[in-house]
């Protein structure tokens, strides 16, 4: 891996992170593409790296992020000071940086050797106000399946709160309560009911282990204390386990259907990384089980997901029966703000 190729996906990196809304993590990412990193197994195993590290590839930006963090909120005495809310000089970071890969190296080189797992529970901002409109369309109790659900942590999106300018949606009590900037209709108010959900990952986190808990945090941003915030409370209140294994193996033993029942199938910021292949035969098999649907058992198919437009993610909802596709808006990656279409269904 050249210099050159070290600095632009750490560059790629601060770029997405400080557009995400997280100064912090744009200063230190591109620390590490410009300042001279210290000799050391971290050091020699980055320039080494085979293959792409930017975000589109292998993440190794954020996999060092997320290891740091997580020394970070483990108490590590070197990075307290100089981590959020403490504010420092460039040469004070990159120095705590520089003494951390070098006496941390084992922890490090752990956490490099994962994928990055972000459950971002704010994410719910579109599964709440989707669930409202297929309660209204259909009159159902919903059960729902999610595809690359991480922690499990918006496998409870009924259990939260949605609190917009002049209307409350989700739950009456809810667990914790999203606040996005809210831009169009509003959608209906309709009950929801869930009769039953399920969440797959091929590495799926169990929230209720203190090293998974603390991987679903690690992947936070340090100057983002609300996330956090957030994020804890989800973990506090998951209850339901996700299952390990490939998505669309899993999802066919789920598509029959069931009568008095909706099937909701959705993603959020997962389906983009699944093989071409198994993305194929995935819409195919959820096409087919579309194509059997009824009133009286619909399915819906939810995804929150990247075209690359770069502007937030595309919202589309496809139902059953009738094979109706809906363009709903678009929603910032983490959650921050919806912009919101007028959904058709009701």
């Amino acid at each position: 891996m050249t210099p050159a190729a070290i600095q632009e996906a750490f560059s790629h990196q601060s770029k997405a992170c400080a557009g995400l809304g997280s100064p912090f993590m744009g200063r230190l990412m591109a620390l590490c593409g410009t300042q001279e990193w210290p000799a050391g197994p971290v050091t020699d195993r980055i320039f080494a790296w085979q293959g792409d590290i930017t975000p589109a590839g292998q993440s190794v930006p954020l996999r060092l992020a997320g290891a740091l963090h997580a020394l970070h909120l483990k108490g590590h005495v070197g990075l307290g000071p100089v981590y959020p809310p403490n504010d420092v000089d460039d040469q004070t970071l990159w120095g705590a940086i520089c003494a951390c890969l070098v006496s941390d190296a084992d922890h490090i080189n752990t956490w490099l050797d994962s994928a990055p797992q972000t459950n971002e529970v704010r994410r719910s901002v579109t599964l709440i106000p989707v669930g409202h409109l297929l309660a209204q369309r259909f009159g159902l109790p919903l059960r729902t399946s999610e595809l690359g659900a991480s922690g499990g942590l918006n496998l409870h999106w009924d259990g939260y709160g949605l609190q917009l300018e002049k209307v409350a949606l989700g739950a009456a009590n809810p667990v914790l309560t999203l606040k996005p900037e809210w831009t169009g209709p509003y959608p209906p108010q309709t009950p929801v009911t869930i009769a039953s959900r399920g969440g797959v990952d091929l590495n799926p986190l169990s929230p209720t282990n203190p090293d998974d808990a603390l991987r679903l945090q690690a992947y936070l941003w340090p100057d983002q204390p609300e996330r956090m915030a957030l994020t804890r409370a989800a973990i506090a209140a998951a209850r339901t386990p996700v299952d390990q294994g490939d998505a669309i193996d899993w999802l066919k033993p789920r598509l029959a259907h069931v009568t008095g029942q909706t099937h909701l199938i959705y993603s959020t910021v997962a389906w983009q990384y699944f093989p071409d292949d198994k993305k194929a035969e995935g819409t195919a098999l959820i096409e087919a089980a579309g194509r059997a649907a009824s009133a009286e058992a619909p399915l819906a198919w939810f995804g929150m997901e990247n075209d690359g437009s770069g502007h937030g993610a595309a919202l589309t909802l496809r139902v059953w029966p009738g094979d109706l596709t809906l363009h709903l808006g678009r929603a910032d990656f983490h959650g921050r703000w919806v912009k919101w279409n007028d959904n058709g269904l009701t």
